[in-house]
């Protein structure tokens, strides 16, 4: 068996997929759990700021370098009204929240948001509420942050501080408006027309923004995909983006069908994209709708400890998954999966950032810490802006419960062609055996291995917690490079990263 395991790859500079949109790498905070307040907010916290923003938070999330951050819902956003979280913090109403059966404080909204996304060095990508609300609420809450001055909304912005506008360019038309547990729940068609008409008023308001419709909540959902196509045929010219959302667990502890559900999401994406093609094709349009995965991640290690907590409580431990060594190998190639679409995966997000299905955690009034999947989150944002190139990959495969022909090797490569660097993502699968791998770079003459990053643990449910970090990266990687043939040596079920650099001649 071990003799019959071998990779090969070709990589070339002239197989490109796309430019990669820097947004794919963005995150997601909602008013959710302990993501806002005890996550990125808690004024009596030893490292907090002047506004009362944790700064460890802060640091771990700049060393991220997220691009973008979805704000504030998720399915809070379906019963909120904006106007809650702005002017005087005294004077802010608390809130039956519906969706997470909370209560909501409203003392971070919309502003605060803005500074503290400044802080951490994110764009906003803020989302309206298309579920209790509509056309009204969503063309005040742009003329609030967008317009400079002289109106009644742009004023109030001045008056509550804030001088400048805030200029948010990308804005998402609802969330999950498929769902029946949305508040506010809608049919593609009822959908499809408030999208159009908001959409359609927002730009307006500010011609120069980009607008996501929802799509379907995950590929089970009974409508799936004619929600796209109906919602899309109804507000195609008004759109730039459809939404994708989709998480994944291991409730059966089946590791190696586990590792294969990241060939779910390349189906998923093929498929919306079809669906946005088709209606492209059926309006004659000569635009191009393309993709936002604005919730992707792992979810499932707290849901029966959530079902246990009281409703109506301030910022209760929800969603709080303690994610292990396999997490991460998954959530490393649902990565790869993002930048092999790269072409029409202009966004996507990370559900979420702090403490709810998160890469960084944190204790109450204590310290932060990473979590597994910060890792390969982290090497695809640092490592992973330029060019999304095609690997011509050759591997082993085998068969699990819901998939066949499962690639034992998932592999992306991002070439920055000013920096005259490539990188090469690499999960390797197999849950004994070590594959060797033989990739022809020549057409990347004069480069050479600058560093091989092995994320890798022999216990595959191995965690990090506050006290302890059992899951790491190295950078101790077996390869080599000669006559444009890279050797590797990948470990069993590991994420690797190799970066490839041109020598530097004195």
């Amino acid at each position: 068996m071990a003799d019959k395991l071998q990779a090969k790859m070709v990589l070339d500079k002239s197989y490109q997929i796309s430019e990669v949109d820097k947004r794919i790498y963005g995150s997601f905070i909602e008013h959710l759990g302990r993501a806002v307040y005890g996550g990125i907010y808690e004024p009596g916290h030893p490292d907090a700021d002047e506004q009362g923003f944790r700064k460890d938070v802060i640091d771990l999330v700049k060393e991220l370098q997220v691009p973008i951050v979805r704000y504030p819902g998720g399915n809070m956003v379906s019963a909120y009204n904006w106007e809650d979280g702005v002017g005087p913090k005294e004077s802010r109403p608390k809130r039956l929240e519906l969706a997470w059966r909370t209560i909501e404080t409203n003392e971070i909204g919309t502003n605060e948001f803005v500074d503290w996304a400044k802080k951490a060095q994110a764009e906003v990508m803020m989302a309206v509420n298309l579920g209790t609300r509509g056309i009204d609420a969503a063309r005040n809450l742009i003329e609030y942050t967008n317009h400079p001055s002289g109106t009644y909304w742009s004023d109030l912005r001045r008056e509550h501080g804030y001088e400048q506008p805030h200029n948010i360019k990308t804005w998402c038309l609802g969330n999950e408006m498929d769902g029946p547990w949305q508040v506010g729940h809608k049919t593609a068609a009822e959908y499809g027309r408030i999208a159009k008409e908001t959409g359609k008023a927002m730009k307006l308001v500010d011609p120069s923004i980009e607008l996501v419709a929802c799509g379907s909540s995950n590929t089970d959902m009974p409508t799936f995909p004619e929600y796209e196509a109906t919602t899309l045929d109804i507000a195609y010219d008004e759109v730039d983006y459809i939404s994708l959302h989709q998480y994944y667990g291991n409730t059966s502890n089946d590791p190696a069908n586990y590792l294969a559900k990241n060939m779910d999401m390349d189906h998923f994406i093929k498929t919306v994209t079809a669906t946005c093609d088709y209606i492209k094709a059926k309006h004659r349009s000569k635009k191009t709708i393309n993709l936002s995965f604005d919730e992707w991640n792992v979810w499932y290690h707290s849901r029966e400890h959530d079902e246990r907590l009281d409703p109506w409580t301030v910022a209760p431990p929800q969603l709080e998954d303690v994610y292990n060594f396999e997490d991460a190998l998954l959530v490393g190639s649902m990565l790869i999966t993002l930048l092999r679409h790269a072409d029409r995966v202009k966004m996507a997000c990370m559900a979420q950032l702090v403490n709810v299905i998160a890469p960084i955690m944190t204790e109450n009034n204590g310290q932060s810490w990473k979590q597994t999947i910060y890792y390969p989150y982290l090497h695809a944002s640092v490592y992973g802006r330029g060019i999304s190139l095609q690997p011509i990959l050759s591997s082993p495969k085998y068969d699990s419960k819901d998939f066949t022909d499962v690639p034992f090797i998932d592999s992306a490569a991002v070439y920055d062609e000013q920096d005259e660097a490539l990188t090469i993502f690499l999960v390797n699968k197999h849950l004994e055996e070590a594959i060797p791998l033989d990739v022809d770079v020549r057409s990347f003459e004069g480069y050479e291995i600058e560093e091989h990053i092995v994320l890798e643990h022999h216990d595959l449910k191995a965690a990090n917690t506050k006290d302890t970090t059992r899951v790491a990266p190295h950078n101790k990687g077996e390869s080599s490079l000669e006559d444009g043939r890279l050797k590797a040596q990948l470990n069993r079920t590991s994420w690797n990263v190799i970066r490839l650099r041109k020598a530097r001649t004195n």
